[in-house]
């Protein structure tokens, strides 16, 4: 257990202020929100500049006779290595590169990270993202066209993105109680497409002035979000004097004489040293696996998210080169167009999470989102090309759909698992439940844009049955846990 100096952060000590009893604890539980919400919308505003830029980097649009509304400047050339025939597959690659570092430094951040100062190791991921999100932007003006620097650039970089997820689950987690978790963490999760908007507005908006500008501006804005994180940011209750919001009792910062108040703080404090103590050996990594749910809601991740990162990584492209009524677009139109798959993502997520707490039943909404999203998916691949209208409504419902499952399981789903009964309330199994789960799903993340950098060659349609194909798998992974819930609803538990 890190030491309270270790853990308050700098900004508390030059503005007392900020401490109890002058702030209360759902003040700080809001400001912990915050903070992490503007924390991971900046790691996901630095992810989307690649998804942005391949319609630059990549092919061009082909020849086909069909009307071309575009700048058609000297970017639509293409970038070496990447405008060749093979140019699709080894944006792909580049795409694997990332994630497949990320998948692997997940599992690793997990273990760190509910073994060390969460607040430093979360800004120690964001500094490294952005300085390697800038060095990827770099060999726009640097002239580099060599494969190697982009794939070893995106290496680091999903090492240094992979701390992220972790530490903000963990940190989350300790602020919060079970109540009103799903809508809560729904809500919070939002920043996942807020991030993917915030990075496809300012990539393509400035992507006209040079495709590295699209990666030297979301790499420059995590690095100061991070400055933020560094001084504000405090990473367990127990740190200002609170007791931990999953206990029943709440600390009391005022009472009737100095006498009472003293004997109040002195048994919390008995009882946080005795709550500290019982949870401050972190859970082994097999151990984890073990807990109830943590493999089946990991591998349902898995295809959740190959199907997620799939579109978070080509959408742009898909929508470039696809005519909508017989036009293509441009770049920026593309870009900016994509973010609607975003927003339903957002309006997906906090819904998931509304109605897996009204039900209690995880793993039923899960399911339920994910079916409903093949036929969305089937729908927007034949018809999203007949007009402008059709296509934002088929691609808000695609990502409402597709989104909602994946938000519930990275955010409540992984709380619920890391902190669930049989591990004793112990909240240092959070990351590393947390990093299991994300990690696996990961994995999941790295294939699918690979695959569809391959598949996209033989035509679209293959592209998108691999996607319903992955949901259906998804969504077999929870019967079992579903089955169960409806038992446990039936007879009244």
């Amino acid at each position: 257990m890190q030491s309270k100096s270790l853990s308050l952060a700098p900004a508390l000590t030059f503005f007392p202020g900020l401490k109890p009893p002058h702030k209360t604890l759902l003040f700080h539980q809001i400001c912990v929100l915050v903070i992490t919400f503007l924390a991971y919308a900046s790691f996901h505003a630095s992810r989307k500049p690649p998804s942005i830029v391949k319609s630059v980097l990549g092919p061009t649009v082909p020849s086909n006779g069909t009307q071309v509304v575009s700048d058609m400047s000297s970017i639509d050339a293409g970038w070496p290595p990447f405008n060749g025939t093979r140019g699709t597959r080894r944006l792909g690659e580049l795409d694997l590169a990332f994630l497949t570092s990320y998948s692997i430094g997940m599992y690793l951040a997990g273990h760190v990270g509910d073994r060390i100062d969460l607040r430093l190791f979360l800004v120690f991921g964001m500094m490294g993202s952005g300085l390697f999100t800038v060095l990827f932007g770099l060999g726009y003006w640097l002239d580099v066209h060599v494969l190697g620097f982009y794939v070893g650039v995106q290496i680091f970089c999903g090492v240094f993105q992979s701390i992220g997820w972790p530490c903000v689950v963990a940190i989350v987690g300790n602020w919060l109680g079970e109540s009103k978790r799903g809508l809560i963490m729904g809500v919070w999760n939002s920043h996942t497409s807020v991030g993917n908007i915030i990075g496809s507005v300012v990539a393509s908006g400035v992507l006209e002035f040079g495709w590295g500008w699209s990666f030297v501006v979301p790499g420059i804005l995590i690095i100061l979000v991070g400055i933020l994180v560094f001084l504000f940011l405090v990473v367990n209750p127990e740190d200002m004097g609170f007791v931990h919001p999953g206990m029943d009792i709440e600390m009391s910062v005022e009472t009737d004489s100095a006498e009472n108040r003293q004997k109040v703080e002195s048994e919390e404090a008995k009882l946080i040293a005795s709550e500290i103590s019982d949870s401050s050996s972190a859970i082994g990594f097999l151990e984890a696996w073990k807990l109830p749910g943590v493999a089946p809601f990991a591998f349902c991740l898995f295809f959740s998210k190959l199907v997620a990162y799939t579109f978070l990584y080509w959408l742009p492209f898909y929508i470039r080169h696809t005519a909508v009524a017989g036009v293509h677009m441009s770049h920026k139109t593309a870009g900016l167009l994509s973010t609607i798959f975003d927003i339903g993502g957002v309006l997906g997520g906090i819904t998931a999470g509304f109605i897996s707490d009204l039900i209690e039943a995880r793993a039923i909404t899960s399911i339920l989102f994910l079916f409903l999203s093949i036929p969305a998916l089937a729908l927007y691949r034949i018809f999203g090309s007949l007009s402008m209208l059709i296509n934002i409504i088929l691609m808000f419902l695609s990502g409402f759909l597709v989104n909602g499952p994946y938000s519930l399981i990275t955010t409540a789903v992984a709380a619920d698992l890391g902190t669930q009964s049989m591990n004793d309330r112990n909240s240092r199994a959070l990351a590393t439940v947390t990093a299991i789960i994300d990690g696996t799903g990961s994995v999941g993340a790295a294939l699918g844009p690979l695959l569809a950098g391959y598949i996209s060659t033989r035509g679209w349609n293959s592209v998108f049955f691999m996607l319903i194909l992955s949901i259906f798998f998804a969504g077999l992974f929870l019967i079992r846990i579903a089955r169960t819930e409806i038992r446990e609803k039936l007879s009244g538990k």
